[in-house]
């Protein structure tokens, strides 16, 4: 049996949290919430986990620059990040790349093709 992987969600939206809590449970992944950018910061301090979903429109600090804070620790630098977010415009994947995600997956959530994008994330030499 492999290790249980450890994903952190950065979302404000108890919809769509409980949606990808749901989603990762039923895949045996632990789940840890965040509802803004600061407890997601401090999470990924305290936790390291193997992944974060990160959504863009948070209150107070926003997903980026959550991202941007994270990224820029030298412990927490390797975390691939993937943006969640309902921010579908031209241009909104380019600028969540550039802050360092290592993905992008938009919202509502495609529950068919989600944890195949997540494995993706989480088992990239597979």
């Amino acid at each position: 049996m492999t290790e249980t992987k450890t994903v952190l969600v950065v979302e404000d939206n108890e919809i769509n949290m409980k949606l990808v809590k749901t989603l990762l449970t039923i895949k045996k992944y632990i789940v840890l919430e965040a509802g803004d950018g600061e407890k997601g910061i401090e999470l990924a301090r305290i936790h390291k986990p193997d992944l974060i979903l990160m959504d863009i429109q948070l209150p107070g600090m926003d997903g980026l620059t959550a991202t941007k804070a994270i990224k820029s620790e030298a412990e927490l630098s390797c975390i691939p990040i993937v943006a969640l977010t309902s921010h579908a415009m031209r241009g909104d994947e380019e600028r969540a790349l550039a802050a360092g995600c290592s993905g992008y997956i938009t919202k509502p959530i495609d529950t068919r093709n989600f944890m195949s994008k997540i494995h993706a994330f989480l088992s990239p030499s597979e």
